[in-house]
């Protein structure tokens, strides 16, 4: 996506921007999109932005009614984004802890939250993060360096279908049929025929060497692009094709004589230490140089120095509302998980700070740190509350999902500067978003997971997020010292490797750097089973043949075609657990 939309619509006259119909819709698509990034959350540790979807769905649903009824109000470019910006805020509810921090404390402690304290602390980290956005504001979309090239990708497809508005027919029609097929092959694997799982020989089944058919994880492939795709065949090449026979071999994982199928329960506990350090350390250190960057002003004082200083106001209804999110996310970890309210108190400061990074680096490079910022969270509390579990996973899911819920609304904000939009509008567009969200989202993660001590960081749902923040947790609560010492080099050499490869993607030119192995997809590779791995990269590779063969159409639909695939699986995979949850009643 270019960081810049090519051609600027004319100014536009706001007619009609928070209309119920616009939030309704936002709504209904909320709900509907929702379960996918939690799905994918727990399948794959990645989720999808999903304001492109909103306003494809939206705008085709409206333009689509405008022509069957002649008398009814267009569908307004204000509307599509409250409507992009509810749907963006419901689904990006994943950041608030449901795939990471919340399992992996139920891991650690046994303790599993009831729905309604779940939802509760959900939204409050969220909220909290919202009101933090509202004062950066002014700031960062005054910084001319911060470009935010999401939200740039957001409003150069608003434009798009507002200038060609049978492009966007036709790309619904693309969405909707990729999503018809994904959906369908899965419920044929569920309900009619289980579809085999085929692999070369027994033991590289034993291995997680199996071709799984998920269109899912093709559209994932898609979407990641062919770096990340081809870093994580090799990763998975790496860890269970080369260090995974290994550690049977020696005696360092110790599999059942007569074990058959995938053993990736029992070879994750030990591959994903090193995979884990992996990332980890290179997304800090990644994160540290990035932050330098754009701390870092062009020669002569342009582009910032030239933009007006933002002033702070703290209006009364704004500052209400940021003490309200700070006295509910302060409250809640003191009744839910017994945090002594000075250190709950302590992570506040933290989820500011670490919003502002986070805001900075996604403006300035359109990638979200949030799993570093929750790592770098974690090890700041293992420090002042060194093997207190609850302090170490909670109080950092306090920074992690209000920095990421800050920067989905720094993105929206971004949108709405360009095309006139109120601000006081999407934000309240935003809360409506994760009031949604939490709800739906707290609600689908305990259908699919309603054992998380049996189901989670298994091969049918793997977690990588949840492995990464228990990993973590369980280094700074017990140390170093708990872990053999084949673990421990394990770390260090998967650290080293971290901080080289961290280092050398933030420094080196862009075009050399590409060469370099995406470290993400690295470290992931080492906590997904390989056969999730081959088919990610899979798809990476078959969309870049069908970029090098139809440039254009590539262009035009591989993005809205791997959309569909991803939201026709999950969302019937989700049907598939509700089902089955119904048929055992």
């Amino acid at each position: 996506m270019a960081n810049a939309p090519a051609t600027a619509l004319p100014p536009v006259r706001v007619e009609r921007e928070l209309s119920p119909r616009a939030v309704l819709t936002g709504t209904l698509l909320g709900i509907l999109l929702t379960p996918s990034n939690v799905y994918a959350g727990l399948k794959i540790g990645w989720s999808f932005n999903m304001s492109i979807i909103a306003l494809l769905v939206g705008f085709a649903l409206w333009q689509g009614l405008a022509g069957r009824s002649k008398g009814r109000p267009t569908w307004t470019l204000h509307e599509s984004n409250i409507n992009q910006t509810v749907a963006s805020a419901a689904a990006s509810i994943v950041s608030g802890g449901l795939v990471a921090p919340i399992p992996a404390y139920t891991l650690l402690t046994g303790h599993q939250l009831d729905p309604l304290p779940m939802m509760a602390w959900v939204f409050s980290v969220s909220f909290l993060g919202i009101w933090i956005a509202w004062y950066l504001r002014p700031a960062l979309l005054n910084d001319h360096d911060l470009k935010f090239p999401e939200g740039m990708a957001t409003l150069e497809t608003l434009q798009q279908i507002y200038q060609h508005g049978q492009e966007a027919m036709t790309r619904i029609k693309v969405l909707c049929s990729a999503a018809l097929l994904s959906g369908l092959v899965k419920w044929i694997d569920v309900f009619a025929w289980t579809i085999p799982r085929w692999a070369p020989t027994p033991a590289l089944e034993r291995l997680t060497f199996t071709l799984d058919p998920s269109l899912m994880l093709i559209g994932f492939g898609g979407i990641i692009g062919l770096r990340v795709g081809l870093t994580l065949l090799f990763g998975a090449a790496l860890a269970w094709g080369g260090l995974a026979p290994w550690l049977v071999e020696h005696a360092l994982v110790v599999l059942a004589p007569d074990a058959s199928g995938p053993q990736f329960a029992a070879l994750v506990e030990w591959l994903l230490w090193p995979g884990v350090s992996l990332m980890v350390c290179a997304t800090l250190t990644s994160l540290a140089i990035r932050l330098l960057q754009t701390r870092r002003r062009p020669p002569g004082g342009q582009a910032a120095d030239r933009a007006p200083r933002a002033r702070l106001r703290f209006s009364a209804l704004p500052a209400a509302c940021l003490l309200l999110s700070i006295a509910l996310v302060v409250t809640l970890q003191v009744l839910l998980f017994g945090i002594d309210w000075w250190m709950a108190l302590l992570s506040i400061p933290l989820a500011v700070c670490l919003a502002v990074v986070a805001a900075r680096v996604v403006g300035a490079t359109g990638i979200a740190p949030i799993g570093a910022i929750g790592k770098l969270s974690q090890l700041g509390f293992g420090l002042v509350a060194p093997g207190q579990v609850a302090i170490n996973l909670m109080s950092a899911n306090t920074a992690g999902g209000a920095a990421g819920q800050s920067t989905d609304l720094m993105n929206d904000f971004k949108v709405g500067l360009a095309i006139g939009a109120t601000p006081h509008r999407q934000l309240i567009a935003q809360c409506i978003g994760i009031l949604v969200g939490s709800v739906v989202g707290v609600l689908v993660y305990l259908l699919l997971i309603p054992d998380p001590q049996a189901l989670l960081v298994t091969e049918q749902w793997p977690a990588p997020a949840v492995a990464t923040w228990k990993a973590v947790a369980q280094t700074l609560t017990q140390g170093l010292g708990a872990l053999s010492p084949e673990v421990r080099w394990a770390i260090v050499i998967g650290s080293a490797v971290g901080v080289l490869l961290g280092a050398l993607d933030s420094l080196l030119p862009p075009r050399a750097a590409r060469w370099l192995p995406s470290t993400a997809a690295l470290g992931l590779a080492f906590i997904l089973p390989a056969s999730i791995a081959m088919m990610m990269g899979l798809g990476a590779v078959l969309t870049w043949l069908v970029s090098c063969r139809w440039p254009s159409v590539a262009e035009r639909f591989a993005i809205t075609a791997a959309a569909g695939l991803i939201a026709g699986e999950s969302i019937t995979g989700v049907g598939a657990s509700f089902w089955e949850m119904l048929r055992s009643l």
